[in-house]
Formats: structure tokens, sequence, C-alpha cells
């Protein structure tokens, strides 16, 4: 248990039921979770708490109270009144949440509770209950046809599909200044396992084990280490392995300074990574683009706390970047720190499609004007780069052989090809180097690099050979193929020949539609038949009613139609009935994707169990404070004013969409036009702040200058600064460093916690925007203070 009143965490003793069968010591999960969470019962010994007003006893409301500040009775009460309405109602208990959940270092542990807490109501899978995470627009619907052409499945597989925050925590430097280590978090029971490891150091076992993917994988280009192999004669895995022994090859991840491992092209669409998205902004600057006045202060990890499997070079680079292409139809910040902008279209002025997971339709977008000038669609944009590579590769590369490291992945065969969470690391000595076993798969890919425009705008033949599918189901949709034939037209020459076009956008759409189950009828019922064969159930009645439904861009044109129940998602609905996650699996007794095929409770992976989360449990915000002390004490000592330390937040935004829009006049109008920090009166009062005065919030990764506005909604010991906005708006230069402020994402940096790293184990195993590292910056502390000097822009 984690006790603020001791360092390390505190144990106790419980007893639990429990029996010998053939010699081994048995008892359930359900005990556990009991003796875990303080319910004692007749004749069980132990310390167990008092009742529900013990305050020293933890999970009673009243120590939960200490933590929150959220009243016990308040607790109880809620408590009491969930679980009673989803009695009544059989399951109609629901709890919704937003992105912040996700933001926190333990968020894996704030999600478990509260699955935990609709799955022992009885609420998961039912309409109108259990557990929604709406993030905005976050679901592609028609999974398949979309990952099939945005991943290339219909040429060359498999893909290379990044754990983007392991890449961008490398990249920008950002584990030079780690200040915690993972073994600082480990339970009083834990083994020792991670001790003496740096995030870092984590990270390179994760790739190393086939637990996430890392690319670039190696220290040397794959194309020539797969020449090495054919001219040594022999098989590439077979290669690569030997390499790797005989430490003639490393990861990329282990020596990230190195030149030879830099990322050197950074093409952006569809996002605004520094104006948004990039946790740790200042670093992104500083490293990646070698912007020379970054802002942040933090001091690079001592000797003794650096990464033991990392290479360490004494001066970090900076500006590692030799391009950066941004396409976009606005000039935000990310744009204007680029050597090329792409202007892209808008969407209306292309053809697209859209759905997200709030309603269950399919949208169009419709081109009501061409482009204009020298704007182009998106498609447009990549063929037109595809066009020119192509070209450029006829002289340069031509055809290689490349080598694909493919993590040990989820809703396949991988994920038990390390049984029993049982970590063992073969760099370590611990069992042998096996690819796809103990280390990732080595695929060989053929690489036709001059036939990459024609491949781009063609139907690759492996949709038929190969398949398409989501989730461990695969189906062959030769009909759908030629269909698409007649539909978009075939190609008459090249490698292509014969093949669907994909040459407009159109063409695309067309593709997408065609292939996905949720808007396929027959690829529905395809799915769910695929599924029955695993299942030994019934279960293509389910889509049975839609069979003949084909949706197409021209159909949707017209209006927007309803998507289909499919194998592809856990949901069922139909003509009268709308989407809930996990109904399939609740009441047509479909397997859950993980080990036990139930829903689960209990996580018996060594790494979980080192950190005492076998079952979820309360773990508090990283301790920031002392650092923050320690700054506040230096900025006293030099100028005297006062400042407080401050919990920063940053909650999606209340006048744009991420970074869109903030920078219309009608949303600048809305409120006070400019970057505003949200802070509680008491605070305010704490360092003589009135409401609309200019301040700056501070710590070592950066600076924030904005003004302030006092509000009664915000708690005392926080402050809310709205995401996603840009610098190039009303931003003074700050005091505190001499330069512009920054972003929302300037005091900011990414935290990994190690058991998102975990994979090659069940429902643990990576997938693509599924399960891995997220960048958490929900527990980073502030330094808030009064702009004391004339502002200056």
């Amino acid at each position: 248990f984690d006790d603020p009143a001791v360092p390390g965490g505190t144990t106790m003793r419980r007893g639990v039921p429990a029996k010998r069968i053939d010699g081994r010591l048995v008892t359930t999960v359900f005990d556990l979770m009991l003796a875990s969470y303080g319910v004692g019962r007749e004749g069980l010994p132990g310390t167990w708490p008092t009742d529900y007003e013990d305050p020293d006893a933890p999970y009673t409301p009243a120590w939960q109270e200490r933590i929150t500040g959220v009243d016990a009775a308040l607790v109880t009460r809620i408590a009491r009144e969930f679980a009673r309405n989803a009695e009544r109602t059989e399951g109609r208990s629901m709890i919704v949440m937003g992105a912040g959940t996700n933001h926190w270092f333990h968020s894996d542990q704030i999600y478990r509770a509260m699955l935990s807490l609709v799955v022992l109501c009885g609420c998961q899978g039912v309409n109108g209950g259990g557990w929604a995470h709406y993030v905005g627009q976050e679901k592609v619907r028609p999974m398949t046809g979309w990952a099939t052409v945005a991943f290339a499945l219909d040429w060359n597989r498999p893909p290379r599909q990044q754990a983007s925050t392991p890449f961008w925590y490398l990249a920008t430097d950002q584990w030079r200044y780690e200040h915690h280590e993972p073994s600082d978090l480990a339970s009083p029971l834990g083994t020792g396992r991670l001790d003496g490891m740096h995030v870092a150091d984590c990270n390179a076992q994760a790739a190393r084990m086939g637990w996430l993917p890392s690319y670039p994988t190696f220290d040397r280009n794959p194309l020539d280490v797969a020449e090495e192999a054919a001219a040594a004669g022999r098989e590439v895995a077979d290669h690569v392995v030997s390499e790797l022994r005989e430490e003639r090859l490393g990861f990329a991840c282990e020596d990230p300074d190195d030149e030879a491992n830099h990322p050197r092209v950074l093409n952006l669409w569809r996002a605004n990574i520094l104006g948004s998205s990039s946790k740790g902004h200042e670093y992104f600057l500083r490293h990646l683009l070698g912007v020379p006045d970054a802002a942040a202060t933090a001091e690079e990890s001592p000797e003794g706390e650096r990464p033991r499997d990392l290479r360490w070079h004494e001066k970090a680079p900076e500006g590692k970047l030799d391009l950066f292409t941004t396409i976009d139809f606005r000039m935000n910040g990310s744009a204007l720190y680029s050597d090329v902008v792409l202007p892209a279209a808008t969407w209306y002025e292309k053809h697209d499609i859209s759905s997200t997971d709030l309603h269950p339709f399919v949208h169009p977008f419709n081109e009501a004007v061409p482009p204009p000038w020298e704007t182009k669609t998106d498609w447009d944009c990549f063929l037109r780069i595809a066009e020119r590579f192509s070209e450029l590769a006829g002289k340069h590369l031509g055809t290689r052989t490349d080598i694909v490291a493919s993590p040990l992945m989820h809703d396949t065969p991988d994920e038990i090809s390390q049984p029993g969470g049982v970590v063992r690391d073969w760099r370590a000595g611990e069992c042998e180097p096996i690819p796809g076993k103990t280390m990732p798969k080595l695929v060989s890919v053929e690489r036709d690099y001059p036939a990459v425009f024609e491949k781009m705008t063609a139907l690759g033949p492996l949709v038929e050979e190969a398949g398409v599918g989501a989730k461990g189901v695969a189906w062959k949709p030769a009909q759908e193929v030629d269909e698409l034939r007649k539909r978009n037209g075939t190609v008459r020459s090249g490698v292509a020949e014969g093949r669907p076009k994909l040459r407009r956008d159109v063409h695309v759409a067309e593709t997408i539609l065609a292939l996905s189950g949720t808007t396929n009828g027959r690829i529905a019922v395809e799915s769910f038949r695929t599924l029955e064969k695993r299942t030994g159930t019934e279960l293509a009645d389910i889509s049975v009613e839609c069979e003949d439904e084909r949706l197409t861009f021209g159909e949707i044109g017209i209006q927007p139609r309803k998507v289909i129940a499919s194998a592809e998602w856990s949901g069922l609905e139909s003509r009268e009935r709308r989407y809930s996650p996990f109904t399939a699996n609740i009441e047509r007794s479909i397997p859950f994707r993980t080990l036990t095929g139930r829903q689960q409770f209990y996580i018996d992976h060594e790494w979980m169990l080192e950190y005492g989360e076998g079952l979820p449990t309360y773990r508090p915000p990283l301790n920031f404070a002392p650092a923050a002390r320690e700054r506040i004490a230096a900025d006293s000592a030099a100028d005297g004013v006062p400042e407080i330390i401050v919990n920063y937040l940053t909650p999606h935004s209340k006048w744009s969409i991420h970074s869109e829009f903030q920078d219309n006049l009608h949303m600048l109008t809305l409120f006070r036009a400019g970057p505003v920090i949200w802070v509680s009166p008491g605070d305010a009062e704490a360092i003589g702040v009135d409401d609309n005065d200019w301040v700056e919030l501070h710590n070592r990764n950066g600076v924030v200058a904005a003004r302030a506005v006092v509000s009664h909604r915000i708690p005392t010991g926080a402050v809310f600064f709205y995401h996603s906005q840009d610098r190039h708006i009303y931003v003074p230069v700050s005091e505190t460093s001499g330069v512009r402020g920054g972003t929302d994402n300037s005091v900011t940096r990414i935290s990994m916690k190690p058991t998102h790293m975990i994979g090659g184990y069940a429902q643990l195993s990576w997938g693509f925007n599924y399960y891995g590292p997220i960048g958490a910056q929900r527990d980073e502390l502030a330094i808030l203070r009064r702009r004391v000097s004339e502002v200056e822009f």
C-alpha cells in the first residue's frame, strides 16, 4: 500500500480462504480482492478496518477523504446508489470519462479501478451501462478497409507501426533528464526485478524482448544487414541473431544519440505536434529542431542515475532533423517551424469519410469547391511525394530486401509466446534469443522502391491472397475486389496491371467502405462466420438482416448511413439497437480477448507484481514536490517575488478543437484572446494576483506566460491551462526565461511507466493504438508567480 508517511510504501498481513490441491495452495481472485480492499470476514486472521469510518485503514471511505477531500459519507452514498441502480436496471450504471484520466502516470490503475466497479456491478456489456471513454473523433468504424489502405497491407506485410511515446522520449533526449527510477515505485514485496534500471533501460529491454516495436530497430541500415546475410549465405533471421549475439549489431534504442540513429526527416500531417501534442515541448525544440533559445533548464541525470543499457554521449545532440515538412491548411505552431509547408485542402475541398464513437453513422466529406491555388487534397499530396520518390528510387535504390522487426502482437499466437508472465531477457543469459518467442519476429520484405507510386495508386493482391481483417478475425474479400474493379476502374499496365485503381480520394473511400464489415453487410456476416469457427457458437445471425447492405460513397453522400454490427468490434447493433461495447461478449458468449477469455481483475505478470499491481490499487501522483521546493528557494533568494507550487492540469480547450480555431477571431473574442491560466482565489491571494494580471508558470521543463483568470471553480493547489494554446497569439516575452513564453506543453515532459511497456502476454501484448506507453503529464508540478516587470511582446 502507498502510504505518504512511509517512504516506499507499507504492507499488511491478512488471511484469505485457501485450499491445497495437488500440493499447491489455491485461492480465488475474489478472495484476494476482498483481502486487498479490507473487507474482513469472520475467522480470517490479520489487521482489518474497524468500519467505513476507520481513517487509518487503506480503501475505507474515511481513508480516501484525507487524500481526495471528498466527504466519506458522500462516497458511501454514491457507491451504494451506483450498485443499487445497477441491480434495479440490470446493469445500467455507467462511468463516463474524458481524456484526462489517461494523462496520469498511474492511469492504468485508475482505469482498472473503474472497470472493477462496473464489472462487479454487472454493468459491462449492457446498453446504458459500463465504462465510456470519450475523447472526440477516435473511432474508425470501417477499421479493416482503413487499415488495409493506410498501412499498405495490400502490397507488403508486416508494416512498421511505432509506439510513438518511446520514440519521442528518445528522439527528443528527454531520457537524459530523467530523475526518477523505476524501482522507486516498486512494492515492498517486490523481488528487485527493476533495481538499477532507468526508464530507458526498461524500454530497451521491452524492445529487444519483442514487447514493443522500436524503429529504427538496429544501428545499421536493415537493407545493408539483409545484403550481408545474403552474401554470407544465411537466412536473414539467423544472421541478425548471430550479429546481435556477437555484439556486432546493436539496437538503435540503446544509442539514440548516435548520429546513425537520429530521425532525419519528419513529415507531419493532420497534427500540430509542436503547438498541441509535444509533451516536453522545449526538449523538442532543443534536441529535435536545434532551436537555440529553448527554455528548458533541467539538469541532466547525474552519473549514478544514468541508464545502464544505453550509451551516454557527454554532449547531447541538438538539431537532429534535416528536414521538417508539414501538410496543413493553417499556419500553426508546427508549420511555423517547418522547412516546407504543403498547403492542404480543407474538408469543403476534398472527398473523405468520417466516423466517431459518439454516433453510429459514417459521414462523407464532399468537394464543394476544388482545392484553390496550389492546395492539394491529402491523398494528392502523398501521391505527388510518392511519384517523385519513385523516380529517385529508380536511380538510387532499386529493389532491395528489408528486415522488419515486428513485436509480439495482440490477437495473434505471439501473445502466448512468453507464458506465465515470466520475464526472461536473452541479453542477460536468461534464455536463448529466438525470433518471435523471446525477441521480435524478424521478417524479410522485398521493397520495390521504384514501384511505390504504382502500388500506391492501386489495390494490391494481398487483399485476396492473405486476406484482411481485425482483432484476430480475417477473411478474403475476392468478391469485393471484383466490385471495386468495376467501380474504380482498373490499372492498364505495370506492376499493378488489372488491379482496382486508387488514383483519386474517392477511390480510396470506396475501397475502405467495401472491405469493412461495418459498411458492407456481406463482409459483416462473413466476419461472424469466421468467428464461429473459433468459438463454436452461432453468430452470423447478428448481421444477417443487413447482409445485402453495401454502403458506397455515393450513398453516404445522399445522407449519412448507419453502420452494421461486425466482428471487427465487440458491440451488438441493429436497425433498432444502438452500439454498446462488449454486448456481443456478454449476450453471445464470445470470449474476451484476455488470457482467461473472461473479464480479468488479476494480472500475474512479473513486472505488475513487482509494482504491487496484480490487482487494481491506489497509486498517488509522482512526487515532484522536492524539486519544486528547491526551485522556489532559489527564486526567493534571487528576487523575493512570492511563489506557490501548483498541480498543472491541461484540460481540453474550451474555445478550439485541439489547436484548430484557437486563432479564429470569433473564438478569440469569446473570452480574453490569448493564453490564460485559471487560478483559485486562495492561490491568487497567496501571491498577490488579481483577475487578469499577467502571471508566469515555470519549472525545470520551461515557462508559460499568460493572464490569470481567478475563478472559484478551480480547486486550491491546482491551475488549469487549457491545452493546445499555440504561442503565436498574444504571447509576451517571459521575465523568467528572457524568451517568448511557451505553449501548454512547455512545462511538461514525457513520463513513461514501465508496466505500460509489457508485451508478449495475452491482453498486455502490443497493438497499434491499443496498448502501450503513454506520455503522462498530469502529475507535473509547476511554480506560479505574478509578473513584476513590464509586459513586452
